[in-house]
Formats: C-alpha cells, structure tokens, sequence
C-alpha cells in the first residue's frame, strides 16, 4: 500500500464521517453523542475479537473498519464541539508511542520484552496527569469486564511484590476460599456467599496469570466448548422426535461424555 493511497483513502473516510454529521447528511448520525455512542464502542470491539478468532481476513478487515468508524465519529463530534479533531487523536497517540518506545526512536537499550514493559511504566508516571493517581490499581477501568478487571488489578498489584511466591501457594489459597464458600452456602446468607464466590473467583484469575493464560480467553474457549457439547444434546433430542426437557439426565450425560472424546 503506497502513501499516497493510504493518504486519499483516509481523507476520503474523514469527509465522510463529516457529511453524515452534516446539515444534509444522515438524522441517525447527526443525534449522536459521545454518551450515546458508548454502547457502539464495546460491541465493535467484540466483533472485532470475533473476527479474529474466526480467522477469516475479510471479517477481520469489515469489523476494524467499523470500529475505526466510532473513532473517527467521536472525534468529529469533538470537532463540531470546538474541542479536538482526527488530527489531534493521530498527533496524541503518535507522539504517545514515540515516547513511550524510546528503545525504537531514542537512544535506549533494552535486552527484551521485561525491560520494555519496566520502561513503558516509569515513562507513564512520569506523564501529565498520573500524578493524579494514588495507587498502583488506578488506571483499570471500572467499566471493564469483571474477569478482565481483575486480571489487569491481579498484574498490578503482583508487580509491586504482593504475591504469592509460587502458583502451589495460590492453589493453597484457592482451597481455603472454596472452603469457606462452602461453609457460607450452608449458612444461606447470600452476602456472604457472593464475597466468598468472588474471593474464589479472584483466586483463579491469579493462578491464570501465574500460568501467563489470559482468563478472559480461557473461559471464552470453555463457552464454546459448552455450546458445541450441548448442541449435540438438542440434535440427539432433534433426531429421537423429543425435546431435550424429555431426556433423562444421565442420557444427556451420555452424549455430554461421547462430544468430549471428539
């Protein structure tokens, strides 16, 4: 792809995001706010996750444009605003990244990904506005999903040196939390069970990070096992001229143990 292409091609989608938001362009596009478009934000970055896991480039190439689309949405918005434009996304970013690569457009040395990782904090603390933040766990956004919450926060909270000094000691704690998760089932009291359930909850997502297994990942993979194992559950009930409602537990177990062989 030459310059000049990636150049008009740019300039062409910039102009097109401003005609919608035009006097003359689309009602839809014109009514949106940032708040009302948040929603756009996360599922096109699912459908972009999707596409990937998918495989399939053509896919992939449909959802990033869709996701570019709420970028260059947001920043159009913020234009008509008098606040920033495109320009001032591309100029804070790429700059961010000059920054905060100093070992590829600087004179620093780094002997692998350790450093790098060690190098990108120090540069972020020293960045405007982190001296607003008070703890190491600030910065995690609350609106991230719980699993991936606590996976960044688990991260974080290690780098500072608490931890465990090895995965069998968590193992150790993910024993005594389902111990007492237990107990707090047989007392009923539903406060209580859901602190205990997220204790234990919290406890996996440090054995998947001791592990370097993405937790968000591994129970996206577990789902899709779940469903390919019970769709066949539904067709052996399909072929049989049944629901699955009809069929014993232990019919459904059958086949449950006959799909994880496949």
């Amino acid at each position: 792809m030459t310059q000049d292409r990636i150049r008009d091609e740019w300039t062409k989608l910039v102009e097109t995001v401003e005609k919608l938001r035009g006097p003359d362009g689309c009602p839809w596009d014109r009514q949106q706010t940032h708040e009302s478009l948040k929603k756009y934000a996360i599922e096109e970055t699912y459908e972009v996750v999707e596409a990937i896991e998918c495989g399939d480039p053509d896919k992939i190439e449909d959802e990033l444009g869709d996701m570019l689309l709420q970028v260059l949405l947001h920043a159009q918005i913020a234009n008509e605003a008098g606040q920033f434009d495109v320009a001032n996304v591309c100029k804070r970013i790429r700059e961010k990244l000059w920054r905060r690569h100093p070992h590829v457009f600087a004179d620093t040395e780094v002997s692998g990904v350790d450093d790098v990782l060690h190098n990108w904090e120090q540069i972020k603390r020293a960045e405007p506005g982190y001296e607003d933040r008070k703890s190491v766990l600030d910065g995690v956004p609350q609106s991230m999903p719980a699993l991936m919450r606590a996976a960044k926060m688990s991260k974080k909270a290690a780098r500072t040196g608490f931890d465990w000094p090895d995965v069998h000691a968590v193992f150790g704690k993910l024993d005594e939390e389902t111990h007492e998760l237990k107990e707090a089932i047989a007392g009923g009291d539903k406060s209580r069970i859901m602190d205990e359930l997220g204790d234990v909850l919290f406890t996996v997502v440090n054995i998947a990070r001791y592990e370097e297994i993405d937790p968000e990942e591994a129970l996206r993979a577990m789902l899709d096992k779940f469903r390919a194992r019970f769709s066949r559950i539904e067709d052996h009930a399909r072929q049989t001229g049944r629901s699955i409602q009809d069929m014993s537990l232990d019919e459904m177990d059958g086949i449950w143990n006959e799909a994880k062989e496949i």
